[in-house]
């Protein structure tokens, strides 16, 4: 073992000549292996990760982004980017290389009038939530308040008000970007227009962006939200009334649903989110309630703080633990699908564990294929099954089941998939993600970055 290590560090210094030259390019701090603090620094929300960068480049603004890409460039240093860090793949952290870290670049402003806000990439969807907040505005930005709301944005932009606003990157308006040879660009409807399209979904592989600006919509500050839980016995007969009055669901209401384990039994849970007015709201969930009656076990419905909300999973994914999932679109839960959702569910390696079904559709369906580099516009549901725990002699047990139960399910999804919620899971399972877009984002990849700088993600090679 101190072989492999006095390696890895011999590796890091040869290819991280004169460190002291970006460290004076930088206003923001350079951490580099061996220092204070570069254990922290190189760990990522996904416990599962364990890479060892050679140096963490922490930005204060764009010049610093556009000194570290130089560096690592002019010093053919692997290189990837950091924002949240919130992505079960760990592409922000890149090993013997160089992450250019945006987390504190955290500058927001909120312009009422036009409703529109402007963020820097550092920004958490919980810090940008509470900006907008303020003025009873939101926009479609996630569901954990740790996640950053970069990555989230640039693969597309799942959130609960997807349904009704569209995605994250359908409400992006412009984007601040520093390409692949060092150029710092817009991208908008008006300028850069090619790039705009790829950036709505085409994740990081275009550059770097920067800074991102939305459209806001009123939402108030509360919304109709809650949960309404189901034993195993009455599960079957739950999910196939969920699929049913999830696809039919008028657009104001999002409705998320998970196989989970409470107490040691396992329980079916549906997440309720409503953000128009309280009698749409009750008006729309009454047949939910109705149906609920008698067979539910658990019920908690009302009106809630927005923030609230978008804060409530932090604590069932904090950071630092072991996570692994697997994801797929399907357009409904026919009986056999559900059949096989339950049954697989019932080997959960642990009570951690969870089965979700991410509801989509509405606003998100009615954008052409084409509009925008995300493609996987005709779903009702994401489906994933998500694996949760802390000792590393677990991980096959438990990414055994997760590879497992996607297969199961695998007849009956779409064959795509969202590319936020890929792993490490191979080339097709990136062109299934953008399915008739590729060949596009291929040509857009050629143009804007041919020598692949921006590799360490859900890659889009470029024809050379």
């Amino acid at each position: 073992m101190q072989v492999q290590t006095t390696t890895l560090e011999a590796t890091a210094e040869s290819r991280l000549r004169n460190p002291g030259e970006l460290r004076r390019a930088l206003r923001g701090e350079l951490v580099l292996r061996g220092d204070r603090g570069f254990e922290q620094a190189r760990r990522v929300w996904n416990g599962l990760i364990d890479k060892q960068p050679a140096a963490i480049a922490y930005c204060a603004g764009t010049n610093d982004v556009v000194a570290a890409l130089s560096f690592a460039r002019e010093n053919g240093m692997p290189l990837s980017v950091r924002s949240g860090g919130h992505n079960v793949a760990g592409n922000s952290v890149c090993e013997d290389g160089l992450v250019i870290d945006l987390s504190r670049m955290k500058n927001r402003a909120v312009d009422t009038e036009r409703r529109v806000a402007w963020a820097e990439a550092g920004l958490t969807l919980a810090e940008f939530d509470g900006a907008t907040q303020v003025c009873g505005l939101a926009t479609t930005m996630g569901v954990n308040g740790d996640t950053g709301i970069a990555g989230l944005t640039l693969g597309g932009g799942f959130g609960k008000l997807g349904r009704r606003f569209g995605l994250a990157c359908d409400n992006l308006l412009s984007a601040e970007v520093v390409t692949a040879d060092g150029r710092t660009l817009r991208a908008s409807a008006e300028e850069n227009q090619d790039l705009f399209w790829g950036l709505r979904g085409g994740g990081g592989n275009f550059g770097i962006v920067t800074s991102f600006e939305y459209l806001l919509h009123p939402i108030g500050t509360e919304v109709f939200a809650g949960g309404i839980t189901f034993p195993e016995r009455e599960a079957r007969d739950a999910l196939r009334l969920y699929d049913e009055f999830a696809r039919t669901a008028p657009d104001e209401l999002s409705l998320d649903a998970a196989l989970v384990t409470s107490a040691g039994e396992q329980m079916f849970s549906i997440s309720v989110f409503h953000s128009g007015s309280p009698g749409q709201a009750e008006q729309a969930i009454a047949p939910l309630l109705a149906y609920a009656r008698g067979k539910a076990v658990g019920e908690q419905l009302g009106r809630v703080p927005y923030l609230q909300v978008q804060s409530a999973g932090d604590a069932v994914f904090p950071r630092g633990r072991r996570y692994s999932w697997k994801a797929q679109f399907m357009r409904e839960l026919s009986h056999d699908a559900v059949d096989v959702l339950l049954d697989v569910y019932r080997k959960a390696p642990s009570d951690n564990a969870l089965l979700v079904l991410q509801q989509v559709g509405g606003a998100i369906s009615r954008v052409p294929v084409s509009e925008t580099a995300y493609a996987c516009r005709s779903a009702e549901f994401d489906c994933f099954p998500i694996a949760i725990w802390d000792d590393p002699a677990l991980d096959e047990q438990n990414m055994s089941w997760v590879r497992d139960v996607w297969a199961a399910i695998r007849p009956y999804s779409t064959g795509a998939v969202y590319v936020n919620n890929l792993g490490d899971e191979g080339q097709d399972r990136v062109k299934a993600a953008y399915g008739p877009n590729y060949r596009r984002l291929v040509e857009l990849k050629d143009k804007y970055d041919p020598a692949n700088v921006f590799s360490l993600n859900q890659n889009i090679r470029p024809t050379v």
